[in-house]
C-alpha cells in the first residue's frame, strides 16, 4: 500500500492543480445552479402543489439540512477517503436525485427527496474547496479561491438563465431534469485529476502508523482534546450559521421578494438577478485578491459587516429607479465573505483534521441556518419578505464581528502536512 501511495504522488505536475481547479469550478457551477433552481421555481411549485408560505420555506429548510448532514460526512469522507473521490460521488448523488425531484407529486415526496439530494450538495462544497486550497500556492491562495468561489455564482446565473428560458414555456418540472448533465463532469474528474499531494503524504503516514500498530487518533479526537483546535471549530461554527443563516435566507427568497412585493415579471426578475450575481462573481475575485494583499480578516469583516448594512436600505428605501442599482451593490458585498471564507477556514487547521474540521464547524452552522428559509416564510405570512431580509442583516452583522475579534489568519499551511 506504501508503495502505491508514493506511486501516486509523482503522477503529480507543477501544473496539475490548474486542471483541478477547471474540475472544481464547474462542481461548484453545478452546485450553485441546482440550489438556485428551488429558488425559481419555488412559486410553481407552490402553486402546483397548494403549499403555504411556511411550507415553500420548509422546503428549502429541507435543502439547507441536508447540505448540513452532507457536508458534515462529506468533511469526513474527505480525510477518510479523498478530496477527489468525494466531489465525485457528491455530484453523482445530486445530480441523479435532483433530476428525480422533477418526478415528485407531493410536499412530502418532493421534501424528502430534495433533503437526500442535498447530502451531495453540502459535500462538494467542502471538498471543491478542501482539494484547491491543498492545491493552489499559498502566495496566491486566496485569489484562486475566490475566483473558485465565482463558479458558485456563475452556477447561479446559469441557473437563472435556464429558469427565465424553461419556466415560462415548458414548467418547472422539466428545470430539474436537466440536472442531470453534470455526472459527465464527475466521470471526467475522477479519470483526470489525482489527490492533492499534501492527503496523499498524510495518508500514507497513517498506512504507515497502522502498519507499525501505532495508535491511530480520529480527526474528532484531535479536534475536540486540542485546545486550539477546539475553540477554532467553534468560532468557525457561530460565524458559518450567522453566514449562511443570512445568506441563504436572502438567497431563497430574493426571486419571490422582487415578484410579489417589487411586482416584477418573472422573466425581468431573472433579469434583475443576472445582474446581482454579475457583481456578486465581481465581489468575490476582488475579495480574493483583497485578502492576498491586505489579509483574511480584514477582508471577511468588510463584506460582512457591509451587507449588514446594505440590506435594510434595500427594504426601506428601494424605488423602481434605483432597485437595480441596489441590487448591484448587494451582489458584490455579499459576495466578499465567500471570496475568503475558503481560504480562511482551511487556513484554521492542520492537514489531518482539515475536511472534518471544516465539514463539521460550516455544516453545524448550517443546521442552525436551515431554519432561515422557514424564517422568512413565517414573516412573509403575517407581514413581509422585506421584513425576514431585515432579521438576516442582523445575522451578517454577528458574522462579521465574530471573525474581526477572535480568528487569526494564516494558521496553518494547506500545502504542508
Amino acid at each position: 500500500m506504501t508503495t502505491n501511495y508514493t506511486q501516486q504522488l509523482s503522477t503529480i505536475r507543477p501544473h496539475t492543480w490548474k486542471i483541478a481547479f477547471i474540475f472544481a469550478f464547474l462542481a461548484l457551477l453545478v452546485d450553485g445552479a441546482d440550489l438556485m433552481l428551488l429558488s425559481y421555481s419555488l412559486n410553481s411549485i407552490k402553486a402546483d402543489f397548494g403549499l403555504s408560505s411556511v411550507q415553500a420555506g420548509m422546503l428549502g429548510s429541507f435543502t439547507l439540512a441536508g447540505m448540513a448532514v452532507g457536508g458534515i460526512f462529506g468533511g469526513w469522507a474527505c480525510d477518510r477517503f479523498g478530496r477527489v473521490r468525494t466531489v465525485v460521488i457528491s455530484i453523482l448523488l445530486f445530480s441523479f436525485l435532483t433530476c428525480g425531484l422533477g418526478f415528485t407529486q407531493t410536499f412530502w415526496e418532493f421534501g424528502i427527496l430534495r433533503f437526500i439530494a442535498s447530502l451531495g450538495l453540502g459535500s462538494l462544497y467542502i471538498a471543491s474547496n478542501t482539494l484547491m486550497a491543498e492545491y493552489v500556492p499559498t502566495k496566491n491562495r486566496t485569489t484562486v479561491l475566490g475566483t473558485l468561489q465565482a463558479g458558485w455564482t456563475v452556477g447561479y446565473i446559469v441557473a437563472t438563465l435556464l429558469a427565465g428560458w424553461i419556466i415560462p414555456d415548458h414548467g418547472w418540472r422539466m428545470l430539474f431534469y436537466v440536472a442531470i448533465i453534470p455526472v459527465i463532469i464527475a466521470v471526467l474528474m475522477h479519470i483526470l485529476v489525482p489527490e492533492p499531494a499534501a492527503w496523499q503524504q498524510s495518508r500514507l503516514q497513517r498506512n504507515i502508523k497502522s502498519e507499525q500498530n501505532s495508535e491511530n487518533i480520529s480527526a474528532i479526537k484531535l479536534i475536540f482534546q486540542d485546545k486550539r483546535n477546539r475553540n477554532m471549530f467553534i468560532l468557525w461554527a457561530l460565524t458559518a450559521g450567522f453566514l449562511q443563516f443570512g445568506y441563504y435566507g436572502v438567497n431563497n427568497w430574493m426571486p419571490s421578494y422582487l415578484e410579489t412585493e417589487l411586482g416584477m415579471k418573472f422573466k425581468e426578475m431573472t433579469a434583475y438577478m443576472v445582474g446581482t450575481y454579475t457583481a456578486m462573481i465581481l465581489g468575490k475575485v476582488l475579495a480574493g485578491l483583497m485578502a492576498d494583499k491586505l489579509g483574511r480578516r480584514l477582508t471577511y469583516a468588510f463584506g460582512a459587516i457591509g451587507t449588514a448594512i446594505f440590506l435594510p436600505l434595500i427594504v426601506f428605501y428601494h424605488s423602481p429607479a434605483n432597485i437595480l442599482y441596489l441590487l448591484i451593490t448587494f451582489g458584490f458585498l455579499y459576495g466578499i465573505p465567500y471570496g475568503v471564507n475558503a481560504t480562511y477556514m482551511t487556513e484554521s487547521f492542520p492537514t489531518e483534521i482539515r475536511g472534518t474540521a471544516i465539514g463539521g464547524a460550516y455544516n453545524v452552522g448550517r443546521l442552525g441556518a436551515a431554519l432561515a428559509p422557514a424564517t422568512i416564510g413565517y414573516l412573509a405570512s403575517g407581514g413581509s419578505i422585506g421584513l425576514g431580509f431585515v432579521v438576516m442583516g442582523a445575522a451578517y452583522l454577528i458574522c462579521g464581528v465574530i471573525p474581526a475579534l477572535f480568528i487569526k489568519e494564516k494558521q496553518f499551511d494547506p500545502q504542508k502536512t
